[in-house]
């Protein structure tokens, strides 16, 4: 390893996964204005949009998340061009 590189910072943080509330708790140097309440102890809080808990690849589960209606959209759109 090089010398005076590597951060000296390392603190215990919280990582919360808003998608389905779980909490894990690693060493990181991320700064963070907020902190939660685990255990009976304070941590800074990151939160994440996914994370180990919810992604389709960790979980096995395929979810598909169109709030926009795009895939609607696009099949609507090219459904005159299906070759019949």
């Amino acid at each position: 390893m090089k010398q005076g590189i590597h951060p000296e910072n390392y603190r215990l943080v919280a990582f919360k996964d808003m998608s389905n509330d779980e909490v894990f708790i690693t060493k990181s140097t991320v700064n963070t204005k907020e902190t939660i309440d685990v255990d009976g102890t304070e941590y800074p809080l990151v939160k994440l949009e996914i994370s180990r808990t919810s992604h389709p690849f960790y979980t096995g589960k395929t979810k598909l998340i169109d709030s926009a209606g795009r895939i609607d959209k696009f099949k609507n759109k090219y459904a005159k061009f299906k070759k019949k």
